[in-house]
Parts: structure tokens; sequence; C-alpha cells
């Protein structure tokens, strides 16, 4: 497999470019890079993701495995002020970017560090996880993030996941169902799929 922004430390050269972004009413600004995820825009998928979560009743931390220069995570972040999100990835250079844009939108309640998947995840009681999972990665990688989330969360807590269907939306469902006992569509968008699974 070539490389994909999924790889620690991305060797194409890099040309950070700047822009803003509407999510959730508010008006943020990225700085973003070549080799990490959707570079030129948030994608649409994060984006429905980021918009359509809503905060779980259970108290404790977030975490987003996967968390790219940052959209997703930061956006909730300063939605919900109260909460501490944990924002991991293995890609340094997106890791980088992630806290750049914490500071640059005066987000102060993350905590960025490296994971692959929830390996190096410091806590082990989430009140949600939130993946918009690396589809090239494979699907050993992409369940793998299901597991850790499964792992990571406290009872009552949840897993929110974005998925395009040609991407492999009914095997995540199906994945899901057997893992958690349950799991809904909660937003269907240009082909994308917003999945919530909570633990019992």
């Amino acid at each position: 497999m070539g490389e994909h922004y999924y790889s620690k430390n991305p060797q194409v050269s890099s040309a950070p470019k700047q822009w803003k972004a509407e999510i959730r009413n508010k008006v943020f600004t990225f700085t973003t890079d070549a080799g990490v995820f959707s570079k030129s825009g948030i994608d649409e998928g994060s984006k429905l993701l980021a918009e359509t979560f809503k905060e779980p009743d259970v108290r404790g931390d977030l975490l987003e495995i996967g968390c790219g220069y940052g959209p997703i995570a930061l956006s909730i972040a300063s939605a919900f002020p109260d909460r501490i999100i944990h924002m991991v990835d293995v890609n340094e250079r997106a890791l980088t970017l992630s806290k750049q844009n914490a500071e640059k939108n005066n987000i102060q309640n993350v905590k960025v560090y490296e994971s692959s998947g929830v390996e190096q995840v410091e806590s082990g009681h989430f009140a949600a996880v939130l993946t918009n999972p690396p589809i090239r990665a494979g699907k050993q990688t992409v369940f793998s993030f299901y597991k850790g989330a499964y792992e990571k969360l406290i009872s009552g807590g949840e897993l929110w996941v974005v998925i395009q269907k040609k991407q492999g939306a009914p095997s995540t469902v199906g994945y899901l169902q057997d893992l958690f006992g349950n799991v809904e569509t909660v937003a269907k968008k240009k082909g994308y799929f917003i999945l919530l699974a909570k633990k019992g």
C-alpha cells in the first residue's frame, strides 16, 4: 500500500494553507498541510459528524480517534467547554496542526497527543468517542478503532462514526451491532451515514 494520511511521518513536502469554515454555527480558522486528511477544506462527512453530535447524558471526557488537523474535535470542544476532548492521531504533522488550530481558535479544553488507535490513550473512562475512520488504512484498522472505542467507553457512553455507504457502512453496522448490541443511523447526507452505538 502506498503512503496515505494514516502515516506517522508523511513524506510529501509540507505546503501549509489556511482557510475558514463554519461548523456548528461558528466560524473557525484552520491551518492544514499536505499529507493530512482533507487538506483543502473540511470534508462533508466530518462536518456532518461534528454538527450531528449531541452531548452524551453521562459525565466524562470525550475522545476523537484520528483527529487530523482538528475540525471535528475543536468545533465540539468549542460547543461544550465543560468537557475535555482528547484528540489523537498517528500522523505527527496532523497533531502539530491540531495544536496550532486549538491555539488559533482559543480552545483550551483539549488534550492533543499521538496514539495509534487507542493504544496510547490516557484514560479509559470516556462518555463519547467520535471517529471518521481512515478507510484507506484497511478494514482491520477501522474495526480496531471501533473495538478500542468500546473498551474506552464508560457504561452509557456512546460511539459516533461517520462512514460512506460505498466505503463499508453496511459492514460497519454489522460489526457495531455485534460489538455493542445496538446501532442506529442518526443522520444521512450525500452518501454519508452517521452511526451511533451505546455501551450498555
